[in-house]
């Protein structure tokens, strides 16, 4: 097999209690061609210091403000110029051959730009991470699932899920990239800061013609949720604003309009939900964020036109790997609570 050089680049801002066990496995990985990056996000404390005393092998990229996991990881792209580039989170354990299958995977086709590994929970190894499971999926009215995750219900793995499906999008917490990919697509959408940020990635890299795969065979263990903790405001916010800022750029003018119509009533109904239970960081996460799109039109409209100006596949080609119908009405409405209850109802 061919071994391509690999640049794996770790973000991470005050995060120095994950280093060690994140940048000990790196070392144990047995892939020979690869470089391996600490990008640092402006931390204050001394995280870079203590890696490059620890670590002098792992090369530095310090971003010089804190601006998010989009602009950093830009900046990544540009002084990193191996064929491939993995974007990791810093609170990960990576398998010693991690890196095998994924390679021989993008090597087999020059049309897969973005794969992920298994996410397995480093708490909890027989089950399926939150963040990415066994690969990414979205509803037509931007709402996210995956292969082993639908919104609260995490299965265990079990083999399930084991093929290298084509998936909507690969997950940021280990998300392997075509460097060459990157130079029809642009990087990552800076508007985003963070949070769904792949997910436009990966759509938009589907929209020149692109593949997003799993790879199984190659899995990592994820603590997750190790910087914005789950049903905050600020992850509220951030991946409400987000979903409806991909669908109004990404898709053509027909489904933006009724898609992203359905999804902000779907929005509304958890907020209502939110309220009723309790969970006012929720509903306040929620009203911040369409705020934040009425106040920005102009904006996403500018977005827009760069994303439309270079897309050469159409939305009904993109719909095939999109699922046609509701997951909020399925799992919350209907009880399907499993990808495979989903695809066999």
């Amino acid at each position: 097999m061919k071994r391509p050089e690999i640049d794996i680049v770790v973000l991470n801002y005050n995060g120095k209690i994950f280093l060690d066990d994140c940048f000990n496995s790196l070392a144990a990985s047995t892939y020979p061609n690869k470089h391996i990056y600490l990008l640092d996000n402006a931390s204050p404390d001394d995280d870079v210091a203590y890696v490059k005393e620890k670590f002098p092998w792992v090369k530095i990229i310090q971003n010089p403000l804190n601006n998010g996991y989009c602009a950093a990881y830009n900046l990544a792209f540009e002084k990193c110029t191996s064929e491939y580039i993995i974007c990791l989170n810093n609170d990960v354990i990576v398998d010693p051959n991690w890196l095998e299958p994924m390679v021989e995977l993008a090597e087999s086709n020059e049309n897969i730009a973005a794969i992920q590994p298994k996410l397995l929970a480093n708490k909890q190894r027989t089950h399926f991470e939150y963040a990415g499971a066994s690969g990414g999926l979205m509803d037509k009215y931007g709402f996210p699932f995956m292969r082993g995750r639908i919104f609260d219900t995490i299965e265990k793995d079990e083999a399930q899920f084991d093929d290298a499906a084509q998936i909507f999008w690969a997950s940021g917490a280990a998300l392997f990239l075509r460097k060459s990919a990157l130079t029809h697509t642009g990087g990552l959408d800076e508007v985003i800061v963070h949070h769904m940020d792949e997910i436009d990635l990966c759509w938009r890299l589907q929209l020149h013609g692109y593949e997003i795969r799993v790879q199984p065979k190659s899995f990592i263990y994820h603590v997750g949720g190790a910087t914005i903790k789950a049903r905050s405001f600020k992850k509220t916010y951030w991946n409400h604003r987000n979903s409806i800022y991909m669908m109004l750029k990404n898709y053509e003018n027909k489904n933006r309009i009724k898609r992203t119509f359905v999804h902000i009533l779907l929005d509304y109904i958890a907020f209502a939900q939110s309220l009723a239970t309790g969970q006012f960081q929720v509903a306040r996460g929620i009203l911040a964020a369409h705020i934040w799109i009425v106040s920005n039109l102009g904006l996403i409209q500018t977005e827009r036109k760069k994303v439309q100006s270079k897309r050469t596949v159409s939305d009904a080609q993109i719909d095939q790997n999109l699922y046609q119908g509701s997951i909020v009405w399925a799992y919350f409405f209907k009880g399907i609570k499993t990808y495979k209850q989903l695809t066999h109802k």
